[in-house]
């Protein structure tokens, strides 16, 4: 209503003896008139005086739409708006916690209009309904305001937030520790109410505090170690290049976005959760395609061996069974970006990359927060039953990661621990026999920054090297030796040493050198023929054959160790057979 028709009916009021009560809205009703972020300069302003393009085409009272002295009902207070007799679809998601149902209170209020089911001018203070101009009998359809009774790509609502749900969820603030402006209804049940107030659009949305760096958000959402992530921190802004990765907000760094970096709390295209893109990935790569962070990560994905995010980007679940679950990899199967921070470690323990992240560990359990890098492949490389097959074809067939770096094995790469040979002369420096190494020290980006000259960011996204080498293998014999066939061995073996025999020398009954120098060079036999890069559970040295190149000898494949670089090879290789071929 107008202000000078509110005091015409304030002073008629005093007359007839209400002034003390009315007295009160006197004065704040001229308070708002004063205030520039009040509903008079708001569009919840739907008289002909309203700032936006709904509005009423001639009535004056700004508060009828919603309030009413007289004839009101028992929905809300004073309350004048004709309810919507819709049936809603609400929020759902395998993580929710809360009873979420029909909208109730003061949310069933708000969607009287909002839902778009009921005419802005149905109001039960008057006989017929109040004219809107062309276009705004409801809120139009497009409109983001205009909501629909489909509810389950927005906030829940209308649930009861206390201290049962809190724990449950295990990352919600205590209910009756909230902000002062934040309120649960008398019914301890979270409400549209609680996040916007319909009388006041200070903050824009008619949110009631500022939101920036989800002030708002993290009032109620406490995720483990938001504070220190990465993400909780990044000055980072948009380049202006490709698509804005914040369209519906104001803010310009990912500090200040926060919680909207992924999550729209309305309208969501991607309901669980409530993400800002439909496809897992794009939530992520909005931000890491090299328009806002530093390192493009899309690239790395089109690459010929990949971590394949693009070809099951809405399988995962946070609540799904993290070893034998449908076989798929998304970004957030690896990284959690509420936790993801920038800080380094030394192997075996994960970095900050990894951070809150589930695992399993080495007997093959369930970790709720992994502590290794290993713990995370072991989710998809170890006892899952849709593990993939082996690259190389095997005399001692093992898939399973996990079983192959048991430090019980005979030889292993040393991931899980330290490896059992106390001499390895081939090893380049900082290398040493009790170094402990990571699966990212092989399986990384070929133009990351552990590569010569590599500027390309870092971890297993994607490799033009099969299979998600940081540099190259070759699997077959045939090959010319060279530093860039077997790049990924020569980069912790020194190529000198191991073509100096130094590892590997044996001596045929005529003297002829028979060492690695012989293999490798003149046989042109690949270093993955003889030995398997995990670990072999009954073998020495990784010895573990490619039965492609190496076939039984009198029905026997078998490689002895008779310990001290001592042992005997019965087998057939290169056309020939060796039948307890001994080597010095």
């Amino acid at each position: 209503m107008k202000i000078p028709t509110l005091i015409n009916r304030i002073f008629s009021a005093l007359r007839s003896g209400w002034g003390l009560r009315l007295l009160g809205l006197f004065f704040a009703a001229a308070a708002a008139a004063q205030n520039p972020n009040s509903i008079i300069y708001s569009k919840h302003n739907l008289s002909v005086s309203g700032p936006g393009d709904i509005r009423a085409a001639t009535e004056s009272d700004i508060c009828i739409f919603c309030h009413a002295p007289h004839h009101a009902t028992s929905d809300g207070p004073l309350w004048n708006h004709q309810m919507s007799v819709a049936t809603y679809t609400p929020y759902y998601s395998s993580t929710l916690k809360a009873a979420v149902g029909q909208p109730t209170g003061a949310s069933k209020l708000c969607l009287s209009c909002h839902d778009g089911t009921v005419a802005l001018g149905m109001v039960n203070s008057r006989s017929a309904a109040i004219a809107m101009q062309p276009g705004a009998n409801t809120i139009p359809v497009g409109r983001a305001s205009r909501f629909g009774t489909d509810l389950s790509a927005h906030h829940p609502v209308s649930f009861t937030y206390d201290i049962a749900l809190a724990t449950a969820n295990g990352e919600l603030r205590d209910p009756g520790r909230l902000a002062q402006e934040v309120r649960l209804d008398r019914g301890g049940q979270m409400q549209c109410t609680s996040c916007h107030d319909a009388h006041n659009n200070q903050y824009g949305a008619f949110l009631v505090k500022n939101n920036t760096a989800s002030a708002l958000c993290l009032d109620c959402h406490a995720p483990n170690y938001w504070s220190t992530s990465v993400h909780a921190a990044s000055t980072a802004t948009w380049n202006g290049s490709g698509q804005n990765p914040w369209p519906h907000t104001s803010q310009t760094t990912v500090a200040a976005n926060a919680c909207e970096n992924c999550h729209s709390p309305h309208d969501a295209q991607f309901p669980r959760r409530l993400l800002n893109f439909t496809t897992e990935e794009e939530n992520c790569y909005s931000c890491h395609n090299g328009n806002v962070a530093a390192k493009n990560l899309t690239a790395e994905f089109n690459k010929v061996s990949v971590h394949p995010i693009t070809q099951n980007s809405s399988i995962h679940d946070p609540a799904e069974d993290i070893i034998n679950s449908p076989r798929h990899v998304v970004c957030v199967d690896c990284h959690n970006p509420h936790a993801t921070r920038s800080t380094t470690a030394i192997a075996p323990a994960a970095n900050g990359a990894l951070a809150d992240v589930r695992g399993v560990n080495v007997a093959g359990a369930e970790v709720r927060e992994l502590h290794y890098e290993y713990e995370l492949c072991f989710r998809c490389h170890g006892d899952s039953t849709d593990r993939g097959q082996a690259r190389v074809q095997r005399q001692f067939v093992q898939t399973n990661t996990r079983q192959e770096f048991n430090p019980g094995n005979a030889s292993f790469h040393p991931v899980e621990g330290m490896g059992k040979s106390t001499v390895v002369p081939s090893l380049i420096l900082p290398w040493r026999v009790s170094s402990v190494m990571y699966c990212t020290d092989c399986h990384n980006n070929d133009q990351g920054p552990n590569t010569p000259g590599g500027t390309g960011p870092n971890g297993p996204h994607g490799s033009s090297f099969i299979p998600l080498l940081e540099r190259n293998l070759v699997l077959t014999d045939g090959w010319n030796e060279d530093t860039s066939i077997y790049a990924l061995c020569y980069k912790c073996h020194d190529r000198n040493s191991i073509l100096r025999n130094d590892s590997f020398q044996a001596v045929n009954s005529l003297g002829q050198e028979r060492g690695h120098r012989y293999h490798i060079v003149d046989q042109k036999t690949a270093c993955t023929t003889c030995h398997d890069s995990h670990g072999v559970a009954t073998q020495s040295k990784l010895i573990n054959f490619n039965t492609i190149y190496v076939t039984p000898s009198n029905g026997v494949i078998l490689y002895t160790s008779s310990g001290g670089g001592h042992g005997t090879c019965t087998l057939t290789c290169h056309g020939k057979e060796h039948n307890a071929t001994a080597y010095p």
